[in-house]
């Protein structure tokens, strides 16, 4: 596992970002892990999460982009974040963009904040987590609206690796095959697991035996096979 996938998920549990527990889901599913972007709530924090998503970025999509969109409200700050780490770390100036909730009819009008999309801009979607695909199933029409931009793909701090909507492959699947582009994560649940399962870390084992064995079960009635 690359060493920023490591540090990536220390600074998850760090941040109380990503607890075990029992948790119940939008979906009503009962889970014993949850992941809690809005956590994230200091500069160090901010500037750190903008590194880990470029590095993730960089290794799936490369530099060969203009701009990454982060659907509101939580992807405001991670394409904020994001933006100023790809200036950082690869001298690269992408533009960041956002869409309102609500149209805006004076001043900065319009449905976007940040940068205008542009005819030929490549794009690429970041979000914290998917679980359903129903974010990508509003911002996907958004962004085609504005402009005949190219979507290179979408990428997503955590992969739940549970099963989407259709009961079968997975929501970063689903969206895959759905909308044409590619979706990525940080890391994956199974990387967590993988790396945190019976280690000691400040102090105390993070993932113990109880929690792999109430994983263990959650995908078994919710995993992609």
């Amino acid at each position: 596992m690359e060493q920023y996938k490591q540090e990536f998920i220390e600074f998850m549990v760090d941040s109380d970002v990503l607890k075990f527990g029992e948790f119940t889901l939008k979906s009503g599913r009962k889970s014993p892990f949850f992941m809690n972007a809005g956590a994230y709530v200091t500069g160090a924090q901010l500037r750190r999460l903008g590194q880990y998503y470029a590095k993730a970025i960089h290794d799936h999509y490369g530099l060969d982009f203009d701009v990454l969109f982060g659907p509101a409200y939580k992807g405001i700050p991670l394409s904020v974040a994001t933006t100023i780490a790809f200036s950082e770390l690869y001298g690269k100036e992408i533009r960041y963009c956002s869409n309102r909730k609500e149209v805006k009819d004076h001043g900065d009008t319009g449905i976007l904040l940040g940068s205008k999309l542009k005819d030929g801009d490549k794009v690429v979607i970041i979000e914290d987590v998917t679980t359903s695909g129903k974010s990508i199933e509003e911002t996907f029409p958004i962004i085609k609206a504005q402009a005949d931009v190219e979507i290179q793909g979408l990428m997503v701090s955590l992969n739940r690796m549970e099963v989407g909507k259709g009961g079968q492959k997975s929501a970063l699947e689903e969206i895959q095959e759905l909308y044409g582009f590619k979706a990525n994560a940080i890391v994956t649940m199974r990387e967590v697991v993988e790396y945190l399962y019976g280690r000691e870390y400040r102090g105390r084992v993070v993932i113990d035996d109880a929690i792999k064995a109430a994983i263990d079960a959650y995908y078994e009635q919710y995993g992609v096979k």
